[in-house]
């Protein structure tokens, strides 16, 4: 653990602009991160563009005006691929930041997102699916909150909902909903196992995955320091699958980079608190 290689830490600046009406007219992202492919495969990186960092950089939203940059910056820890690659890295700033344009508008942030899929029928699809099995807009128990979220990776289309109380001053992730369209499929099951160990991976990247370093040194050696999800955290995960006779997508890595920003936008929703750091913490 100690002299491992680590997923790449990742800064984005992110501005927008919406009308009289509150739709977006414009959005910039900028990210900053250090480059997996450069240490792996350094002909793939060209003029200083990592592709692969460029995963999900852009929303599929209908918004006019869109600018993305990156910056490869090499902090000097060795990094390496974790599961989702850098969708996580940029699905959580996209889908964060949406949330937060919704608000701004003073709109519902289901009813946003849709308003802005016209053109694109299968997000809109497992949008709706997604919020619809979740009873979206439908009362919650006392202390509890939604969170929606949605993305695009590997020719796969998903949208999530997470469900989401405090207690303890941390966390409680009760229930997740996932509608995925993820093309022409073998084994219904197979896919359900992927999505489950996705949830359960974006739990400890959430809230747990935290390396820190003291004089250059990585300061967690073992499970002591560096905590894992228990059983007991494990939410309710209840699967939706688009019956499509598309070309196949990937299942095994888009739930991971989806579930983080579904979950911070459900504890915005709970507690007013925009959490843009993970690990999450409410101190």
């Amino acid at each position: 653990m100690t002299h491992d290689f680590y997923r790449p830490v990742s800064l984005h600046r992110m501005s927008g602009g919406l009308d009289a009406q509150g739709k977006p007219v414009a959005l910039s992202l900028k990210m900053s991160s250090p480059s997996v492919t450069a240490r792996l495969f350094p002909p793939v990186v060209k003029d200083g563009v990592d592709p692969f960092m460029a995963e999900a950089i852009l929303v599929p939203y209908d918004i006019a005006n869109q600018s993305v940059g990156m910056v490869i910056h090499d902090t000097g820890l060795r990094v390496g691929y974790l599961r989702s690659v850098s969708h996580a890295l940029n699905v959580f700033a996209n889908e964060s930041f949406i949330d937060e344009m919704a608000v701004a508008a003073g709109k519902d942030p289901y009813q946003y997102r849709l308003m802005l899929l016209a053109k694109q029928p299968r997000f809109a699809n497992v949008l709706k699916l997604a919020a619809s099995k979740a009873g979206w807009g439908k009362p919650l128990p006392k202390g509890r909150a939604r969170g929606i979220g949605l993305m695009e990776g590997y020719d796969t289309y998903m949208a999530q909902v997470a469900e989401v109380s405090i207690k303890d001053g941390k966390p409680k992730v009760h229930r997740v909903v996932v509608a995925v369209d993820l093309g022409r499929m073998v084994n219904p099951n197979i896919v359900n196992q992927q999505v489950e160990s996705n949830i359960v991976f974006g739990i400890q990247a959430a809230l747990y995955g935290n390396i820190t370093l003291e004089n250059g040194r990585v300061q967690q050696t073992n499970f002591h320091q560096y905590q894992l999800p228990r059983m007991s955290e494990t939410p309710k995960i209840d699967m939706f699958i688009v019956d499509s006779t598309e070309k196949p997508g990937g299942i095994g890595e888009p739930g991971m980079a989806l579930f983080g920003p579904t979950l911070a936008n459900a504890i915005y929703s709970l507690t007013g608190k925009r959490l843009r750091k993970m690990p999450f913490s409410l101190a």
